[in-house]
Formats: structure tokens, C-alpha cells, sequence
């Protein structure tokens, strides 16, 4: 508990009634500079004579409260954009933001306050998923500028809240920017960008997410953009950021990435002038202990203290934000029972967010499993692994629901037999010492196919073969993947599989995309289910026995092999992601199958003309044709046809998630803003030119690859932009 005497050694800073800009004035004025710099770090110190207690801002929520105890684990972060749902990541957000601040405040009330249980939380990563080899990419939302702005804010608005006064949490857009590795050369790389992708790709989703979604906070990357570290880049964080944004919250530091600017970066040549550099350009936090140069950096006169008094005074108004310092019965979000956590609601929650982020990429009828199947076997690496479940940056569930779980508990409601094989496992590929034979599972996987109607493979990947450099020790390429075929023996599995000659679904689980290539020539049905979270198993058994029918996309793009790429460190986007790549894909970003039909029709362009200062409205009714209920995800692309630079073939540019009964019908309607139907030239500026532009709406992307698989049309229109260019501030 606060000493009530050290309180009255700052009145103001503890008085709920006063403006959070006198609280912050009144405190920061008191401090000494020792005591101002200790809170910049992410353990901030307690400031006994002020009664204000230690705090830890580093927390994890990535799609749940991570590393602190039992929460509810909902799908990896790019799981959850393949359900393409704006509304399906607030709700996930704001249960997310409930479990925090009711695990907060129960730690605080047991003066707990260690690292992760505090409530700035550092999270979305929005960071552009645009090459496959990308450890961290299960992290993002995916390769879509536009569909990443929109799920990103969507998450920082749940996680925040929409209290007049408090802030539930504080959300963390990360990392900015220009950042998607190769993580083994984070600490040193410098991601070199054209002024046109820089605006184009890599900044719109941060952009949304500061000025419509009223982010409170930012995590600087480990990398130099254009030769400036971005935790200490005077263009991102001051120019871009502050000034042309308006960001009114802290910037942090990545884990480390203050020292790197000597140490790796070698931009400074001490650990005092990289954290002045720093603060001067505009972070305010450092996550790492760097900044606790920051007293000998003021004595050497490399940074004035009017320049740490700036940083602090946004730290405090984090905290103030927040209500760490007015009694609990005035802040609401300190009422949320601990009793949430992992609820059943919650889990029903996670379960439902599942079902709709896997992805149906090939079905020859297999699926859904009818009563003729009497019996199925479960075989395979993933098949009964709780860390497939979980991804990264997770939390504890008080259950897990494996694949082999669900499906043995839907199978019993049916009768229906399981007989379950390991198979191999994730990686081996080579004999070892005593000459055993890597395939040592085979023959039991076989006997269980053999003796059943049909086979549920579950292969892929795990997060211990991708994820951070650092933290994944499996992975030959620090954490990225150097190779996105099937690892290990698993394709040779496969074949020995489908080699018996029954129906074969193959379960993907992975983090990123998959190069199944022969499975995509050969098994019977394909489902990606992602790292699905803890009720995943539950998921997939309801696809698999059509308890629900897919309706999941993919934010990515499968390509057929490393080959469609350019080299990794190359962050131009010419040749990446649908937008430029020329290349036929194995799988296009937002495919997916479905149980059953829909159709488009009735397209309404709103206006033939409109002005550079107008929107436009694009409509179509969309109604379910065949005899299962579902959800369908409609999307509108857009083609600038008189472009006068370079422009994506294909730009997705609206999106709704909705449900159709069989029979029923919807209109959907869509609306362009002009911004959306500018380009970005090559020095980086916003234009909005006159000429023709394209549009189509459908199910899919309108390619030729989306249109082979699926079999199903787009509506395309046409509509004309008059009047002058203009400028668009962006």
C-alpha cells in the first residue's frame, strides 16, 4: 500500500480531480534526474518518497495475455486475419483487454509487479508479412497493406477501450518499421525502401492505426530504414510520426535495439550517445537497460534535460491514462473479476474464432466426412501436439484441445472408430547412429490406414521450427525457414499414406505458408487451421464433420517454391505478394473454399463520374445458392487503369465477413474514399489522379489462379475519376 505521507509530497500527482496534465507537470518537476531516468527504462523503479510503486511496461497479448498464467489462447495472430473479420478482432481485443486488467489488478493487490502483469501491452504487430521465409510472420496479419489497417485497428481499439477517461490497456503497434526480417541480421540490417513502397506498403497499416484507432504507444524496430535506426530515426518517429500524424503517446524501444545502434549498427560510438540520439529523436521507453546511461549522457552534455523531462512526462501520462494512481472503485476496469480468465465464454470465444480462421484450400467431396465413414484414422506429427496449438507469445489455457482430441470426441457422438499413428515426427530426415530407419513410424501409420475408411493426416510446421531469432532452436535459419517444403520425412509420409488408397484430408498446421505441392496434385482435401489456439481441435472436428463449413481466406499468398521470390533482404515489392507478383501461386491470398455455393449479381457502381474530392460507393447482393449454412467473405479489388506510375495488378480495398443461410440474401455495400483510390508516386506522395478504375466484388481475388480453383465468377465495374490531380495529405 502507498504511504500515505508520501503522498502529500505531491498532492496534485495524486489527486483524480486535477487535469493528467497538471498530475504529470506536478511529478515531473519533483524528480530528480536519477529518478526521471529510472522510469525510462521497462522496469521502471519505485519512487519510495513519492509513494509511487515499481511498474513493468514490458506485457504480451498477442492473441492473448501472454506469459502471465492462465488466459484464454485464441488463434496465432495471422489465424485470426484469415478469418478476414473487423468485428471478430475487436470482440477477440476487448475479451483479451478484460483478462489483463482482471489479472492486474489482482497481481497489484499481492503487490505483484513483475514483468508481464502490468497494462501497456505490446501489441498488434502490423508489420507487412511480404516474404514467407519470415520467422515472425505468424505474428501479422498478413501481406495486405489494407486488410493489416484494417484488422490492426480494430485490435488497438479493442484492447483500449472506449472510456471517456481510462484507457483499459494500452495497445502497441509494432515494429516501426519497415521491418520483416531476416531475423538473424535485425540487429545490423538496413532495410533499404523506395519513398513509393515505403508509403505504399509498409506504412499505411501504422497510419490507421495512430489516426483512426487512437494507438497510445509505438514499438521502434532493430533495424535502420534508409540508414537511420528506427528507434532513433528523426524521419519516422519525428517527422512522420509526431508531425504529420499527430501521435500524442510514448514510442518504445524493441528489446535491445538501443544498444544495437552502437553495438551493431556502429551509428554512435557509446551506450550515452546512443540513448541521447534516441530520446532526441523521440523514444521515450528503452527495453533494455541503455537508457540508464541517460544520467551520464546529461552530465557529458550530449542531451539536455528538457529532452528526458519530455519523455517522462509521456510515461506518466501512459500511466495516468491508465488509472495506476487513482483508487480502484474509480476506475471501472479495475472492477472486472479476476473469474474471467480462460471463462467459458471466453473459450467459446476462441472456439468460434477458430472455426473461422481455417482455410479450405482443396476438397473433392471428402469433406464434410458423411455417415459412410465408420471409421478414421488420426495419424501424423501434429495430430496430438499441444504446441501446434499455441503459436508464440501465448498464454497458459487451463485445456488444450489437440486435433486428435476433437476429433475423438466428435467421432463418439457418431460411433465412428479412431485409430491414431504418430507416424514421424516434425524433422528427422536421417538415419541415425544405429541405422534406424527415420520412416521407424511408417508401418503403424499404414496399418491405421489400412484399417479405416479414411485418414486425417496432420503435418506442418511448429513454433519450434519458426518464430524469433533467438528463440527457436530447431530452426536452421535463426527462426526464419530456409526451406517452406514439408520438413523432415512428413511428404514421404504422405505418400505412404495415400499409397493404401483411402480418402486423405491433410490438417496443415503452420505459422506461415506451406509448399504442399504433391498434396495438392494428390490428398483428397487440404484444411490450414494455422496455430489455432486452445480450442483448436474442437475447430477442426467441426469442419472436418461439417459442424460448420469454412469460410477462412488467406492473407498470404502460397507460392510453389522459394524460386517465385526475390532474395530475402530485398524490401522492394516488385515480385512480392499479389500485389506485384507475376508468377502463378500454388495458393493466391484470399482463397478459400467453402460447403457450399454463393452467388453474386447486381452490381452497382455508385456514380459512372465523380470528382477527386468525392467517395464512391460500390454494391452487390450476394445470396447462398446451395443447402448449408455459412459464412461467405466478400471482397471488392480495385485497378487504377490510368496510372501514370507503377500500381498493384490487384489492390484489395474493402472486405465484410457475413452470414447466409440457405437461400438467404444480402446487400453489401462498400464505400472508396478517395485516399483509398489514390496512388503513391515514386517520391512518396499521395496523388489522386483522373482516369478509368476498375472494380470487382466476389468471393475471391479476381485472378486467374483464384478463378481455377474455385470455379466461381467476380462482378467487375467500371467507373471514371474527373477533374485535376490533387495532392492528398496521407
Amino acid at each position: 500500500m502507498t504511504n500515505p505521507e508520501a503522498k502529500k509530497q505531491a498532492p496534485v500527482f495524486w489527486d483524480p480531480q486535477q487535469s493528467i496534465e497538471a498530475r504529470v507537470e506536478d511529478i515531473v518537476a519533483k524528480l530528480t534526474l536519477e529518478e526521471k531516468v529510472s522510469q525510462m527504462v521497462h522496469y521502471a523503479s519505485a519512487i519510495p518518497r513519492f509513494g509511487i510503486p515499481e511498474y513493468n511496461w514490458w506485457n504480451e497479448c498477442l492473441h492473448g495475455v501472454g506469459r502471465a498464467g492462465v488466459a484464454t489462447v485464441f488463434p496465432q495472430a495471422i489465424g485470426m486475419a484469415a478469418a478476414f473479420n473487423q468485428e471478430g478482432m475487436f470482440r477477440t481485443a476487448s475479451i483479451i483487454a478484460d483478462e489483463a486488467r482482471a489479472k492486474h489488478h489482482e497481481f497489484a493487490r499481492h503487490d505483484d509487479r513483475e514483468i508481464y502483469k502490468g497494462l501497456t501491452y505490446w501489441t498488434p504487430n502490423i508489420n507487412i508479412f511480404r516474404d514467407p521465409r519470415w520467422g515472425r510472420g505468424q505474428e501479422t496479419y498478413g501481406e495486405d497493406p489494407y486488410l493489416t489497417g484494417r484488422l490492426g485497428t480494430a485490435f488497438v481499439k479493442g484492447l483500449q477501450g472506449d472510456h471517456p477517461k481510462y484507457l483499459k490497456l494500452i495497445a502497441t503497434p509494432k515494429h516501426y518499421a519497415v521491418h520483416s526480417g531476416p531475423e538473424p541480421l535485425r540487429h545490423s540490417f538496413d532495410a533499404v525502401v523506395s519513398p513509393k513502397d515505403l508509403w505504399e506498403t509498409y506504412l499505411p497499416a501504422f497510419k490507421e492505426c495512430v489516426k483512426e484507432a487512437g494507438a497510445m504507444a509505438i514499438m521502434g524496430a532493430y533495424n535502420r530504414t534508409n540508414g537511420e535506426p528506427c528507434c532513433a530515426s528523426p524521419t519516422l518517429l519525428q517527422t512522420i510520426l509526431r508531425e504529420q500524424w499527430g501521435f500524442q503517446g510514448h514510442v518504445v524501444s524493441d528489446c535491445g535495439a538501443i544498444k544495437d545502434i552502437h553495438a551493431h549498427h556502429q551509428v554512435t560510438d557509446s551506450p550515452e550517445a546512443s540513448a541521447a540520439l534516441a530520446v532526441t529523436n523521440g523514444c521515450d521507453l528503452c527495453c533494455g537497460q541503455t537508457f540508464e546511461s541517460l544520467v551520464n549522457a546529461a552530465q557529458q552534455g550530449l542531451i539536455p534535460e528538457e529532452d528526458i523531462d519530455k519523455a517522462v512526462r509521456r510515461l506518466f501520462d501512459a500511466r495516468l491514462r491508465l488509472g495506476m494512481f487513482d483508487p480502484e472503485d474509480e476506475v471501472p476496469y479495475a472492477q472486472i473479476p479476476y473469474e474471467v480468465n480462460d471463462c467459458h465464454e471466453h473459450r467459446r470465444a476462441a472456439h468460434v474464432f477458430a472455426q473461422e480462421s481455417m482455410v479450405l484450400l482443396k476438397n473433392d467431396g471428402v469433406l464434410p466426412l458423411n455417415d459412410s465413414i465408420r471409421s478414421l484414422a488420426v495419424i501424423g506429427p501434429n495430430a496430438d501436439s499441444r504446441d501446434v496449438l499455441l503459436g508464440n507469445y501465448f498464454g497458459t489455457p487451463s485445456a488444450y484441445v489437440t486435433a486428435l482430441d476433437g476429433i475423438r470426441a466428435a467421432a463418439a457422438d457418431s460411433g465412428m472408430a479412431v485409430r491414431y499413428a504418430e507416424g514421424c515426427d516434425l524433422t528427422t530426415t536421417k538415419t541415425d547412429m544405429w541405422g534406424t530407419r527415420a520412416v521407424r513410424g511408417f508401418s503403424e501409420a499404414v496399418s491405421a490406414a489400412e484399417r479405416s475408411d479414411a485418414v486425417v493426416l496432420c503435418l506442418g510446421f511448429s513454433p519450434a521450427l519458426e518464430g524469433e531469432e533467438g528463440a527457436v532452436a530447431a530452426s536452421d535459419g535463426g527462426g526464419d525457414r530456409t526451406d517452406i517444403d514439408l520438413p523432415g520425412v512428413q511428404e514421404e509420409l504422405l505418400k505412404a499414406i495415400v499409397a493404401v488408397g483411402k480418402p486423405v484430408v491433410v490438417v496443415l498446421f503452420s505459422g506461415s505458408p506451406v509448399a504442399v505441392n504433391w498434396a495438392a496434385d494428390n490428398a483428397n482435401a487440404i484444411l490450414e487451421a494455422w496455430y489455432p489456439g486452445e480450442e483448436g481441435g474442437t475447430a477442426i472436428a467441426d469442419i472436418l464433420f461439417g459442424r460448420c463449413s469454412p469460410a477462412g481466406r488467406l492473407p498470404i499468398t502460397f507460392v510453389k517454391s522459394l524460386d517465385q521470390l526475390p532474395d530475402f533482404t530485398d524490401y522492394g515489392m516488385q515480385g512480392r505478394t499479389y500485389r506485384y507478383m507475376l508468377d502463378t501461386p500454388l495458393y493466391p491470398f484470399g482463397y478459400g473454399l467453402s460447403y457450399t455455393t454463393f452467388s453474386y449479381s447486381d452490381l452497382d457502381v455508385g456514380t459512372d463520374e465523380l470528382g477527386t474530392d468525392e467517395a464512391q460507393t460500390v454494391s452487390a447482393v450476394v445470396a447462398n445458392t446451395g443447402d448449408r449454412s455459412s459464412d461467405e467473405v466478400v471482397q471488392l479489388y480495385l485497378h487504377d487503369e490510368d496510372a501514370s506510375v507503377p500500381v498493384p495488378r490487384f489492390s484489395l480495398q474493402g472486405f465484410r465477413r457475413i452470414h447466409l443461410q440457405p437461400g438467404e440474401s444480402q446487400t453489401v455495400t462498400f464505400t472508396l474514399t478517395p485516399r483509398q483510390l489514390a496512388l503513391i508516386d515514386v517520391d512518396g506522395h499521395c496523388v489522386l489522379e483522373p482516369g478509368r478504375f476498375r472494380v470487382w466484388v466476389g468471393g475471391r481475388q479476381p485472378d486467374a489462379r483464384s478463378a481455377e480453383l474455385t470455379g466461381t465468377p467476380v462482378l467487375e465495374g467500371m467507373f471514371r475519376v474527373v477533374g485535376e490531380a490533387r495532392e492528398i495529405m496521407y
